[in-house]
């Protein structure tokens, strides 16, 4: 009963503090209220934006590319393929804009300087100042305002050491500028000042991941070892200085690990005193209410408060995408009502524990900061334990408001170039302009009541809803889809259970190493004369597991074991064996963390890679086990008098040659769509990853696949593997490996053998030569770190990887200059170890290969980076070439290691042309924001996967299938709607169901 006599006098308070703030705001609303001619361009592009959803989305886009272009010519031709759009609806006055036939004609020209002035304009209404000496004046008008202030240095995303190097110098000199500013300021007590105690003047705003450009949850230890080390320094100067520091929080992804690492060192017993640093809390997370409590209990044990800044969150859209892609839970509320009614809950947990913590309520919702004071009011709390806070050039009413009621406020001021800054702006563009926002529903003139009633009763119930109910995800749902398939979900390592459940199975696994496998033939495990070992190419002279190779005739008992189950198996419904496949998935997702760590240990796949792997069998599995389903319903083509089935069935024997890169996720791939068609299959791995395989075996087995449909048969290439291929009883040959390999399987398979009755069927994936292509106006950041995962990634030895980079003149050297220095900040090391992100090539024989490879690069081109690689593995050092010729040996030949050639171009028809000049086609990429060049690209890049501003790597099944043609194979894409067809035969079968002139007729009487 108290507690609600208590709730009722908040909400009583909160609506009378919340009218009073609202009218203040609402003086003078002509912001977005009116289009009068006064008013700038700034002012116009934003309501227009508000009024027109496509226009608002192009408009963004074009002005996230902005700072790219390097000419007025290119911005007014940008500016024409963003909004010339015949989608996009355009008020007369920017249409008449935009009405030239030349950028780089005059009116072209007026155009370009119109947009960029009025950009430029606003991007200065949300950011402080582009340098110290702007960003001071901004400070010292705020102090006139009696606002107090902590600024942002832009431009954080570090992806290189020297980076991160240089954000924690940038830090150390700003806080000094600051503070040796701060010595000439006036005293003004509302913000200097509180219960007596005097304020640091000057407070700086910083994020984690700033201060290691290889920040992982995965490695927890390493990134706590390396970003604690400069947050000391940090913290330490700062106190040298008198300044306070704030840490602000990032994607979901980073939040535990960010927690974690500030707990620890703030209970080190140089920093356990400070009272002058503050974490934040973002209240669109559903699990926020937990971890301000742990806030809470962790501050009481620590002694001393600390700040929490508490926040709406500024990533919801981001948050949303990367679960629904990943299949993971929503972290955040989906319904906007949730995230308000949360903040409240929080405001008031924060507030009632003002003896512990200090509260910062980030918010320019009226009724948000009014519902916080109501509160402080009826506790008493004193004004040292919480302040407001809004985001420069978002709130300032608001702010003005808070500060005649003699409330403490603090400006967030963001300052830096534009082109780091453009990410913020982008951010609260779309802020300002989103249907839920405040600040628009107000400026809008929505009724009071509506704009201060408390959030919906039901928000929370309503924010647990799932990802199918998200909106604004700005891409559309798949459509002409064959089957309605949803993919396994990757571990988030940045559970802290899944990285105890990674560990735990490595310990269990490294308790198996050394055992032997052998082959399965007609569903018994036989002897052989031959065993090989299969070893760590992380450490070589550690055994993973010792591998029985069949002999010729152990070959001939498995095809006659197939042979013999063949017609029990074609005969076997399709759901049944649909049904193995997921049990099989079922099996693999429980085992998931134990395969992982075999991947990772035989192969050197690092870890996070190698759950990808897993993830991407499961997918299989269920995939091609739903697509059979419906291929087995046929088609009916009727008339009257006559049915007309069109309808499947097996070819008889697969036999599937699988590859040690991915010797989990492409070996059941190949196996599964041949079982699940109905075909008895062999599959003989590659030796070096024949352990795995034999661990697919035991899963297929114990999901209850029948003797002799299925048998593992390792062996010699040479030897069994042409055996299998030439046997007159193999009709379909499933092979992933190099070309030289394919294409001797192709013209084997060709030669019609004594007794043979039919043509056999090949699906042959052979590599490529894969390119990424980044033009002039690409996301320099973006495009750097998805080259890099796309070509060291697992060292480089995925079919897909990106081996050349094709890159506009006019950005080469900055692009190869920090190409360079993320390549020079990855961990190299084994396969294993959680910091790893480059590990051994898979043998000796490839690491000798790839180094013959190196050194007639440096023949051909300048070396821009080799790096040195350890002794105790199969290591090479990541390895790039700048200035390389297109027709080079490095730039034409498969390499399957570390190694990139980086070519110059001029335009970019000069780099479709070099990018389609080799004899593959598989994967490719286009870093750009150009409409006409992903257009082009989508239309004349000859690559079976293209990939526009993302990696080229990790297709994922049913959304990515995957295949290239020319010379890098032939067969349809593998997880496409496709792929089962060639383990198929098609069949007609028409009957005349005519009876002395009569034919049933449906419906009659």
């Amino acid at each position: 009963m108290v507690l609600q006599v208590q709730k009722s006098t908040y909400e009583t308070k909160t609506q009378e503090i919340a009218r009073q703030l609202l009218t203040a705001t609402q003086e003078n609303r002509s912001f977005f209220s009116s289009l009068r001619d006064q008013m700038r361009w700034d002012d116009k592009l934003l309501a227009w934006a508000m009024s027109n959803p496509g226009l608002r989305v192009q408009l963004f886009r074009f002005i996230d590319t902005l700072p790219a272009l390097h000419s007025k010519p290119e911005i007014a031709s940008h500016l024409q393929e963003y909004l010339g759009d015949e989608t996009v609806e355009l008020p007369a006055a920017l249409k008449g804009m935009l009405n030239f036939a030349n950028p780089d004609s005059m009116p072209g020209q007026v155009a370009a300087t119109t947009v960029s002035t009025a950009t430029e304009t606003l991007a200065h209404k949300y950011i402080a100042g582009e340098n110290i000496k702007q960003t001071l004046k901004t400070i010292e008008r705020l102090r006139k305002e009696k606002m107090a202030f902590t600024v942002d240095l832009l431009g954080e995303a570090v992806i290189t050491e020297a980076e991160a190097q240089y954000y924690l110098e940038r830090y150390l000199e700003l806080m000094q500028q600051l503070v040796e500013a701060s010595q000439s300021w006036k005293p003004v007590p509302l913000i200097d000042e509180a219960d007596g105690q005097p304020l640091p003047k000057v407070q700086v705003s910083v994020k984690l991941t700033a201060f290691y450009s290889q920040f992982d949850p995965l490695d927890a230890q390493g990134s706590e070892e390396r970003v604690g080390n400069r947050i000391r320094l940090l913290l330490r100067r700062a106190k040298e200085l008198g300044a306070a520091v704030h840490f602000d929080m990032e994607q979901y992804a980073y939040k535990d690990i960010t927690l974690r690492i500030l707990k620890k060192l703030l209970l080190e017993e140089e920093f356990r005193s400070r009272t002058d640093i503050g974490i934040t809390i973002q209240a669109y997370l559903r699990d926020s209410e937990q971890d301000a409590r742990d806030l809470i209990a962790w501050a009481k044990q620590r002694g001393y408060p600390i700040t929490i800044r508490l926040v709406k969150g500024a990533y919801w859209d981001q948050e949303t995408i990367k679960a629904a892609q990943k299949h993971w839970q929503q972290p955040v509320y989906n319904d906007k009502a949730a995230t308000d009614a949360n903040f409240e809950q929080l405001t008031e947990l924060l507030l009632e524990n003002y003896e512990y913590v200090y509260s910062a309520i980030g918010s320019h919702n009226v009724r948000s900061q009014a519902h916080a004071i109501a509160i402080a009011e009826s506790l008493n709390v004193p004004r040292r334990c919480f302040e407001m806070q809004v985001l420069y050039g978002m709130g300032d009413k608001l702010a003005s408001a808070l500060v005649d009621r003699g409330y403490r406020v603090r400006v967030y001021c963001p300052y830096g170039e534009l082109l780091p800054g453009m990410a913020y702006l982008i951010r609260r563009l779309l802020e300002n302009t989103a249907n839920s926002s405040f600040l628009r529903q107000n400026l809008e003139n929505r009724p009071v009541e509506e704009l201060i009633a408390a959030p919906i009763g039901k928000a929370l119930e309503q924010g647990s809803r799932g990802a199918e109910e998200m909106i604004n995800l700005n891409s559309p749902p798949l459509t002409n889809s064959p089957t309605s398939f949803s993919g396994a979900a990757d571990t988030d390592y940045a559970v802290e259970e899944a990285t105890q459940k990674s560990e735990q199975a490595f310990a269990a696994v490294r308790r198996q190493l050394g055992k032997t496998y052998l082959p399965l033939i007609n569903g018994e495990y036989v002897d052989c004369k031959q065993l090989v070992d299969s070893v760590n190419p992380s450490q070589f002279n550690e055994v993973v597991g010792k591998v029985g190779l069949i002999s010729v005739e152990q070959a001939q008992q498995a095809m006659e074991a197939a042979k013999a189950a063949f017609p029990g198996w074609r005969k076997t419904p399709v759901k049944q064996r649909a049904d193995i496949l997921r049990r099989a998935a079922d099996l693999m997702e429980q085992r998931r963390a134990e395969l992982s760590a075999w991947i990772v240990l035989e192969v050197g796949k690092p870890v996070r890679e190698a759950d990808a792997e897993v993830s991407e069998a499961i997918d299989f599995c269920r995939y091609y086990a739903n697509d059979m389903e419906r291929l087995d319903q046929g088609y009916n083509y009727d008339i009257p008098g006559e049915t007309n089935r069109y309808i499947y069935q097996p070819r008889g024997i697969a036999v599937v040659i699988s590859p040690w890169n991915f010797p989990l996720a492409i070996a059941t791939g190949m196996t599964v769509a041949a079982l699940v068609a109905g075909n008895c299959t062999l599959l003989k791995p590659a030796e070096t990853s024949s352990v795995i395989a034999a661990k697919l075996t035991e899963v297929l087995v114990e999901a209850g696949i029948p003797k002799g449909v299925f048998q593992y048969v390792p062996g010699k290439g040479s030897q069994v593997g042409a055996y299998l291929v030439n046997h007159v009883d193999t009709h379909v040959i499933a092979f992933t490996g190099s070309q030289e390999v394919g294409c001797r399987i192709y013209a084997e398979a060709a030669v019609l053998k004594p007794g043979q009755k039919h043509m056999k069927r090949v699906i042959a994936e052979m590599g490529g030569k894969n390119a990424i292509i980044v033009d002039e106006s690409a996301d320099l950041d973006a495009a750097v770190v998805g080259v890099v995962q796309s070509a060291f990634g697992y060292s480089g030895q995925k079919c897909s990887a990106c081996s050349r980079v094709i890159v506009h003149n006019a950005v080469y050297d900055i692009f190869v200059q920090r190409f360079v220095e993320a390549t020079k900040s990855l961990n190299i090391g084994a396969a294993e170890l959680p910091s790893t992100q480059v590990g051994p090539v898979i043998d000796a024989s490839a690491r000798d290969r790839i180094r013959e490879y190196i050194e007639k690069g440096k023949a051909e081109a300048k070396v821009a980076l080799s790096l040195e690689a350890p002794e105790d593995g199969y290591f090479v050092g990541a390895t790039i070439f700048s200035e390389v010729s297109p027709d080079a040996i490095i730039a034409q030949q498969e390499i399957f290691g570390p190694v990139v050639a980086v070519i110059r171009v001029n335009d970019f028809q000069e780099a479709l042309r070099v990018a389609n000049c080799t004899n593959y086609a598989l994967t490719g990429g286009l870093y750009s924001r150009t409409p006409s060049h992903i257009q082009q690209a989508q239309e004349e890049f000859e690559v079976g996967n293209v990939y526009i501003n993302r990696n080229i790597t990790g297709a994922i099944v049913a959304r990515q299938p995957f295949g290239g043609f020319k010379l890098s194979g032939v067969g349809s894409k593998a997880g496409g709607p496709d792929y089962l067809l060639q383990f198929l035969e098609p069949r007609t079968v028409t009957e005349n169901i005519q009876r002395q002139g009569f034919a049933p007729i449906e419906g009659a009487d």
